[in-house]
């Protein structure tokens, strides 16, 4: 029956009309366990027919076609693709980010797990996904964990291949597998993604499973200061192991494929266009219309204006002249024959030629000249040798920019088009060197400067200064739209990080970076105006430009400085062992304005180990394996070997991470000032009050230390005092803290306190901090003891001296010799005692017989006064009595007190009648 082109069925009893080819298309059933499956017919959405083919055996299920063909599914036979397209046969490629492509989806959620659910912050996140950039996707800049998910069904093994730009390590970038359980493949070496060097693009890849696999590109934003982290672009992914591709791809606008069974598109040449599925490019009309590379429709051209020419100067001729020469920006894109179009203004005209920078010479050519070994010069007069006892002063500085200097480069390029390549990317003026135009809004201007090694002066070789030189430079920023200016630094040609950047128009300014580090160096200046939205045409103008450039390394000399000797002595103070060793202090939490829980983490070496700086802070936000970081420790970027170091440490349960993450790591202190009890060192202080009073009369000793690294809110860079503090209750390394007033260690975030205490901070024990005790005497032999004196302030020094032993006599014979002496005593005090009563008891009974006599006599003639003494007797009686008392009358009145008077002495005489 004849085929019907309308159909219209008001009733099911009616018949169907027969389909055609137009109606249904045809699609594999899955798989069997055999590996097999059928072809079947489907009809196409909201149409509804009948007759449709029966199904037929398919082609294996691993089967593919090869690349630059397409599997006709009606024949079941691989065919070429046809001009405008192109097939990957096996593999499916998105290189087109205009929107999302069909299949890929955005989860951003916020993972802080240590403040409780997310939940609660689930609104906060709303706004962070991946963004579409034409070439690119771009990540987030927030905090917020968001993932770029694409799921796909491979039939066989295959793999994935994208290209990314990863630049920023405040951003955790990691790219992961799942299978339809939501396990997680076991992929782990690739998971974690290698930062690249600005502005280039890095490559990744991973081996895929067959089956279903999910896969994320998962970024998380470590926001722990003001600044806006850079997103990470990816581009041109590609998936190879699908079976088979029913259709090829077309070629997208502004590239074409011109021949049968393409794989892959060419870009249109300059001043050419196309749409999508284009087999050839169209050429623009030239005189009006201009397109960049790979455009896909013809720009008008715009008038000329002055930031569409330059002007730059030839070399000096050999009269010291030069000329200024005007041309135009290439490629030229302005027309002149427009009304208000400027022309280009004659080139041509002799000035007279700066001097040579310093260090530089004119030996009466073109050109500057650098000065010989051992001179110098200011640029203006000829190269003089050093004076006796200085030596040259070494370094490059760049005032005049007559001519880019030969160390220098300069580039433009752009992240997603190549309109800039070829162009540069800084202009000399005179005086400064500025950015040039670019291409377009969000290309890099960069200019670099390239430092072979470093040459210390003798006088300094074998310092224990850190600092090896400085790279300063002046600059301003002028910007009508959002902008920023980066400088960074790239060690051995091995990586190149940011320093430091400035966003926005600043001011005219100076800054320093200090080398630490004899290697080769490359700095770059990278300039990026941010201006979406706007025509390309509006974004020729000057937005930035750095006035000078100055540096220390192995070069030119610009003056003598006094030499000095050099010296090995070390650094004069000394850290006891236990305190020789690395201190670690964890301060904190501390909570981002989102909530986010994070650590200040701070390793203290004092005095180092013979100068080397044992504090290690390390950032591992990204994959380096510890391998790699002992391989490389002298090139690996994210190592920081101080006096003092400090790392910001996010814990696992604050992002969801599986272990904790240590980034923003830098230098605290890299140069030892001195030791000393006073709190001014250096213009250095530390108030008396910051920590509270220490118990012991014992003084405070403060390590003072300074760090050359300049910050901006650091102009003279950072200073460290470490207070070291006797307490001889907490042994070995002791304890660190922070000011309470200060709990990440700092007040301004340029002066840092830590308060170490420790007994090993105590001074040396002296015979002076113990004193002894004399045990009893036992049985002949007595003890001598040796204690502390408490509170003990002292450590190591001088020990405690052997018990001593020594002979003695004990206290029982003396008691006992004692008790003898006594008693003997007493017994011949009694008995002189007793032998003086008596004597006195005689006496005073002759006193008294004496006395009565003399009263009976009274009334009788007085006696005579003597007796007379025959011729021929001798007297032979005399009795005599004294006045005076002797001795053993003392004792007599003191034994009888209670007689007041003494005995009157009298002298009696008695003689011989001598009738008788």
């Amino acid at each position: 029956s004849p085929p019907c082109l309308i159909c219209k069925c008001y009733d099911e009893t009616e018949p169907l009309c027969d389909c055609l080819q137009t109606d249904y298309h045809f699609e594999y059933t899955e798989c069997d366990s055999s590996g097999s499956r059928w072809r079947v017919a489907v009809p196409n959405p909201a149409v509804e027919c009948s007759g449709l083919p029966d199904p037929v055996r398919g082609k294996e299920c691993t089967f593919s076609c090869a690349s630059g063909e397409y599997l006709e599914m009606k024949n079941q036979v691989c065919s070429k693709c046809a001009e405008g397209t192109y097939s990957l046969g096996s593999g499916i490629k998105f290189d087109e980010w205009d929107e999302l492509p069909a299949g890929f989806s955005n989860v951003a959620t916020f993972m802080d797990t240590a403040l409780g659910s997310s939940e609660g912050k689930a609104d906060s996140c709303n706004n962070s996904s991946w963004t579409p950039r034409g070439n690119y996707i771009e990540s987030n800049r927030d905090d917020c964990t968001v993932s770029l998910i694409y799921a796909v069904h491979l039939k066989k093994s295959g793999s994935v291949f994208f290209e990314y730009q990863y630049i920023d390590n405040n951003i955790f970038f990691e790219f992961f597998i799942q299978n339809d359980q939501c396990k997680e493949m076991e992929s782990t070496a690739d998971k974690w993604v290698k930062l690249t060097d600005n502005g280039e693009w890095g490559s990744h890849s991973v081996t895929l499973k067959s089956g279903s696999n999910i896969l994320y590109w998962r970024t998380t934003g470590i926001l722990m200061g003001s600044k806006v982290v850079k997103p990470v672009l990816v581009k041109n992914i590609t998936i190879e192991g699908v079976a088979y591709t029913s259709e090829c791809f077309a070629c997208k606008p502004g590239t074409f494929s011109d021949k049968l069974g393409a794989s892959g598109c060419q870009v249109c040449p300059r001043d050419t266009y196309s749409e999508k599925g284009a087999k050839e490019c169209t050429k623009c009309k030239e005189e009006i219309y201009y397109a960049e590379e790979g455009s896909s429709a013809c720009i008008e051209r715009p008038p000329c204006t002055s930031k569409d020419f330059f002007q730059i100067h030839t070399p000096c001729d050999k009269e010291g002249k030069t000329q200024i020469m005007y041309k135009w920006i290439e490629p030229k894109i302005c027309r002149e024959d427009l009304p208000d179009a400027l022309t280009l203004p004659p080139s041509g005209e002799r000035q007279d030629c700066p001097p040579c920078n310093p260090g530089f010479y004119n030996n009466a050519s073109s050109s500057c000249t650098p000065c010989p070994p051992g001179t110098f010069s200011d640029g203006t007069q000829e190269c003089k040798a050093c004076p006796a006892g200085t030596e040259p002063a070494l370094g490059f500085e760049y005032k005049w920019w007559n001519i880019l200097p030969g160390n220098m480069k300069t580039s433009c390029f752009n992240v997603g088009n190549s309109k800039c390549d070829g162009m540069n990317g800084w202009e000399v003026a005179g005086d400064h060197i500025q950015s040039g135009a670019g291409g377009s809004d969000n290309d890099y201007l960069i200019l670099s400067l390239h430092i072979p090694g470093f040459k210390p002066p003798t006088s300094v070789t074998g310092a224990t200064g850190s600092e090896l030189g400085r790279i300063t430079f002046i600059f301003e920023t002028i910007c009508s739209a959002d902008c920023v200016l980066y400088f960074m630094a790239d060690v051995n040609r091995k990586n190149t990080n940011v320093v430091e950047s400035w966003e926005k128009s600043k001011e005219r300014q100076s800054y320093t970076h200090i080398i630490s580090k004899n290697a080769s160096f490359t700095f770059t200046w990278a300039f990026q105006r941010i201006n979406e939205g706007q025509d390309d045409t509006t974004s020729r103008r000057r937005a930035a430009s750095a006035r000078s450039v100055l540096t220390t390394p192995s070069c030119p000399s610009t003056r003598c400085t006094a030499g000095r000797p050099a010296s090995r002595a070390g650094l004069a103070a000394r850290a006891p062992s236990n305190l020789s060793q690395v201190g670690s202090l964890m301060s904190g939490p501390s909570f981002t304005s989102r909530g986010t829980k994070f650590f200040h983490f701070f390793n203290i070496s004092l005095c180092g180990n013979e100068g080397k700086k044992m504090a290690i802070c390390t950032d591992n936000i990204t994959d380096v394996t510890l391998k790699d970081m002992v391989a490389e420790s002298e090139d690996f970027s994210n190592f920081v070997g101080a006096f003092v170091c400090q790392s910001t440490i996010i814990p696992s349960d604050s992002k969801g991470f599986r272990t904790a993450l240590a980034l923003q790591s830098n230098s605290l202190a890299d140069r030892f000032l001195g030791a000393t009890v006073e709190t001014v060192l250096e213009n250095i202080s530390i108030k008396a009050d910051i920590f509270p009073p220490s118990p012991s009369k014992i003084p405070d000793v403060h390590f003072f230390y300074k760090s050359s690294t300049v910050t901006t809110s650091c102009e003279n860079g950072r200073a460290t005092v470490v207070t070291m503090r006797c307490n001889p209750h907490k042994p070995d390394q002791g304890e660190l803290s922070v000011p309470s007033s200060c709990p990440a260690g700092t007040c301004d975030g340029c002066t840092f306190y830590f308060l170490w205490e420790s007994a090993e901070a105590c001074p040396l024990c002296t015979e002076q901090d113990y004193h002894e005790i004399e045990g009893a005497c036992k049985k002949g032999f007595q003890e001598t003891l040796y204690v502390w004196n408490e509170p003990k302030h002292c450590i190591k020094g001088v020990s405690l001296p052997e018990k001593r032993t020594s002979t003695c006599e004990t206290v029982d014979f003396w008691l006992k010799v004692g008790a003898g002496v006594g008693a003997f005593t007493a017994v011949l005090l009694i008995a002189l005692t007793c032998y003086f009563w008596k004597k006195n008891q005689k006496l005073e009974y002759k006193y008294s017989k004496l006395v009565m006599t003399t009263n009976s006599k009274e009334c009788e003639l007085p006696a005579a006064d003597s007796c007379a003494i025959m011729e021929g007797e001798d007297n032979e009686e005399e009795i005599v009595y004294s006045n005076k008392q002797s001795l053993l009358g003392k004792l007599k009145s003191l034994a009888t007190k209670e007689k007041e008077d003494n005995f009157e002495s009298v002298q009696l005489k008695s003689s011989r009648s001598q009738n008788i």
